[in-house]
């Protein structure tokens, strides 16, 4: 079966990342004002509890399955086996889950609404496509439903009490839009058989695949469950989850190199040569450094301008937290290097494993000591350290490999011009009110100051990027 371009691929999975981003980015300004700082915080915290029931219904099965069907990718019979026995094992799990939730949750409607999304599980096969390296599907599917769940959202959310349609309308388009994956997959497959269905085969590597997982993802949900149980109101959550929004649009840009260079990496590690291994990973660090550095740098610089007009009135705390969590960018940025883009094509995934549960027991931990006090600020400090902390083991674990003072030093030319900009930055948005106008400026004064001072610093990385870029039109022209 053909197989789409690594370049082609890259394309299509950074665009099916960033329509998850900028979908609920573009409603933002609207809902934050139609639902209110509380009635985002309490959809932000009874969310993140469901979180955890859906994380134990997919186990390890998406990284599993993605996987194993790649092995397979042009015996159908094998590949049939694979889905079968991934499904019935995911229809276990969610009837499982299902049931546990619905007992713990019986009184309250919001988390009865989320009960959806562990039934979604089940009907989600994203991962089979995935490994099939069919992400035009997946990409084509999901910007169908999050374009709708932008109509929904101005259509029928127009005041606080709203807050249950909301819910239902997101739940239920992530349900259709997980079903309609289904109209594609009889030309991949055979029809099911007895001899196919061996749910529990590798039962065992799966719950492996979980601990990473889980370690992961408790930082996107673990935070807003203690905002949620260590205060009174719902203000916290909410404001958290508005900045993170934020932080998570920049995220998705950072990591979108990892996608490609990975198999490349993988590629070079198989024949065993190092020199080229070395080579791409202290070229993904530089791209990390020059891209994640203005982002961040530039969301705190603009914060105080962008967040009275981008979310409305309630939402000051938005100011602080974003002057804390985009650092989060380029520590992010330096931790997916290391561990997805070198550990993992490398085989050594236990050591990603370690690094990160390392971390989550860090972000655990100060969440105690710091969430009661200083609440969502609170919040955003543990999570930073947390992956400080991570990205210093990652580079413990590998120095012997890679050199690590090459890489970190490969960043200074751009920590310095991302404090100029910064300093500009902070110095221009005192005169200027708030608008979309006045933010709009802001970030092109910020994106001159960058490219000016790293011409002043003649950046090489810089310079030969610009050279290719005009080598590339020119050539367009022609």
């Amino acid at each position: 079966m053909a197989r789409g371009s690594i370049k082609k691929n890259f394309i299509l999975s950074v665009s099916n990342q960033l329509m998850n981003i900028l979908a609920p980015l573009i409603t933002t300004p609207y809902v934050s004002r139609v639902l209110g700082v509380e009635g985002i915080g309490r959809y932000s915290y009874l969310e993140s509890i469901t979180s955890y029931f859906v994380l134990f219904a997919i186990l390890g099965t998406a990284t599993y399955a993605q996987r194993e069907i790649s092995y397979v990718q042009d015996d159908k019979y094998e590949r049939s086996k694979v889905f079968y026995s991934t499904l019935i094992l995911r229809c276990i799990t969610t009837v499982a889950m299902l049931i546990a939730y619905l007992f713990a949750f019986r009184e309250d409607v919001l988390l009865k609404i989320f009960a959806v999304n562990i039934l979604t599980v089940a009907m989600d096969i994203t991962w089979f496509f995935q490994g099939m390296e069919d992400f035009g599907k997946i990409m084509l599917k999901n910007m169908v439903f999050k374009v709708l769940s932008i109509i929904y959202t101005f259509l029928f959310i127009r005041a606080e009490e709203d807050l249950l349609i909301y819910a239902a309308g997101m739940v239920s388009l992530n349900l259709l839009g997980a079903i309609s994956m289904w109209s594609n997959i009889a030309r991949y497959i055979e029809q099911p058989r007895l001899s196919f269905i061996r749910p529990f085969k590798d039962i065992n590597t799966i719950l492996s695949l979980l601990i990473p997982t889980i370690a992961i993802q408790i930082y996107t949900i673990f935070d807003k469950t203690m905002l949620g149980l260590f205060t009174a109101t719902s203000y916290e959550n909410g404001c958290y989850e508005q900045a993170m929004k934020v932080v998570r649009a920049i995220q998705v840009i950072v990591s979108a190199v990892g996608t490609v260079m990975a198999p490349r990496i993988g590629y070079y590690f198989a024949r065993s040569d190092s020199e080229k291994v070395r080579e791409y990973m202290l070229k993904s660090y530089k791209f990390v450094w020059f891209i994640s550095i203005p982002l961040s740098f530039g969301i705190i610089g603009i914060s105080d301008n962008m967040v009275p007009w981008f979310f409305g009135q309630g939402y000051d705390k938005v100011k602080i937290l974003l002057k804390i969590l985009p650092v989060l960018a380029v520590i992010i940025g330096m931790s997916n290097v290391t561990g997805i883009q070198y550990l993992v094509p490398t085989k050594r995934q236990n050591i990603l494993t370690k690094t990160v549960v390392a971390g989550a027991i860090v972000n655990f931990c100060l969440n105690i000591l710091l969430i009661p006090t200083f609440y969502s600020v609170g919040a955003a400090v543990a999570s930073v350290v947390a992956e400080m902390t991570i990205s210093i083991l990652q580079f413990r674990y590998v120095r012997k490999e890679i050199d690590i003072k090459s890489a970190v030093l490969s960043g200074t030319n751009y920590a310095a011009a991302g404090m100029i900009m910064l300093c500009v930055l902070r110095f221009a948005s005192k005169s200027l009110d708030s608008s979309i106008k006045n933010t709009l400026c802001l970030i092109a004064i910020g994106v001159m100051a960058y490219v000016i001072f790293l011409i002043m610093l003649r950046d090489k990385y810089f310079f030969d990027n610009i050279k290719q870029l005009a080598k590339k039109f020119n050539n367009e022209k022609k």
